[in-house]
């Protein structure tokens, strides 16, 4: 086997290995072989680190920009397109009711 097949069943061999551990408890995690390796060994685990370390937050994905209705500043994730701050400017801005 060469090329592609190869890269591919090696790929698949890597999956099935690997087994990560906690960076919450130390434990071990068993990976489900497909999809991001898992961090955390329970819910409670990522809960419980999460609310320890909550500055390794994505923070570069919140952006603020000002409202198209009001004018007003308004903070919001990267992944979305909002146009205005709140449902009240957008109704207002769509139909024009105050």
């Amino acid at each position: 086997m060469g090329g592609y097949v190869a890269a591919t069943v090696k790929n698949l061999q890597e999956r099935e290995v690997q087994n990560g551990i906690c960076i919450c408890c130390g434990k071990e995690t068993a990976q489900a072989g497909t999809g991001r390796p898992r961090k955390f060994c329970s819910e409670k685990c990522r809960r419980q680190w999460w609310k320890a370390h909550p500055q390794e937050g994505n923070r570069k994905a919140i952006v603020t920009k000002k409202c198209e209705c009001c004018g007003r500043e308004f903070s919001f994730y990267r992944s979305r397109k909002p146009k205005y701050c709140s449902y009240d400017c957008y109704i207002k801005a769509r139909f024009g009711r105050d």
